[in-house]
């Protein structure tokens, strides 16, 4: 059974930075595309950013560009988002998924295997 597993959330000020890792067991994360997502209450989970498989080119959604980015690096088989300028509307449960399949999935459907989670709140 794959899994992943977040790290890295918590609470921080409006303007602060946090960075989230997804850690892999028993899979070698290189070989699967990654996205991760987030859920803020009450409303649907969101794709935020992804990195393809095969050159690890990047997609980021609107709301995050040009704030967030999002990294691999092979050798600790970890997949990271660096997350600068955080507003509050930023706040929700992240999550990290992986897929065999290479792309830049932004949507749930797209990929197999899911984290639990990791809470984000940006608050003063």
């Amino acid at each position: 059974q794959l899994q992943l597993v977040e790290s890295g959330g918590g609470l921080v000020q409006p303007g602060g930075s946090l960075r989230l890792a997804c850690a892999a067991e028993r899979f070698n994360m290189a070989a699967y595309a990654i996205g991760w997502f987030r859920q803020a209450p009450g409303k649907e989970r969101e794709g935020v950013s992804s990195i393809s498989s095969s050159d690890s080119s990047t997609w980021y959604a609107d709301s995050v560009k040009g704030r967030f980015t999002i990294s691999r690096d092979n050798a600790e088989n970890t997949v990271y988002l660096q997350m600068n300028s955080l507003k509050p509307e930023d706040t929700g449960v992240y999550y990290c998924a992986a897929d065999p399949a290479d792309g830049l999935g932004v949507g749930d459907e797209e990929y197999q295997y899911w984290g639990q989670g990791t809470q984000v709140t940006v608050s003063s």
